[in-house]
């Protein structure tokens, strides 16, 4: 039996730097918001998943790259924002 899971990262934003051909000081030209969609796919067997890796390579969108790799508990908690507010009122109860 093949489970599928799915959800999204929080978006990150990337700025693009240009320098110009005169002078040294580099400035924004561009922001860039990259968003990470994550799909976990468990309980394949070892002759399922050269297809279902074919069929998500076959219908991506052009400038969408994929990666395949085990799940950890990293990525399950890369997931989650970081909540600093959350993070110092829990540190003042304990």
């Amino acid at each position: 039996m093949c489970l599928v899971f799915s959800y999204a990262k929080p978006t990150k934003t990337k700025e693009v730097l240009l320098l110009p051909d005169v002078g040294n000081k580099m400035f924004v030209d561009s922001v860039l918001t990259i968003h990470e969609r994550v799909v976990q796919v468990s309980g394949v067997s070892a002759t399922l998943a050269p297809i279902i890796i074919e069929v998500f390579t076959m219908n991506q969108p052009e400038g969408v790259s994929l990666l395949v790799k085990e799940h950890t508990e990293a990525d399950y908690l890369e997931r989650f924002k970081a909540r600093p507010d959350l993070d110092n009122l829990k540190a003042s109860m304990n």
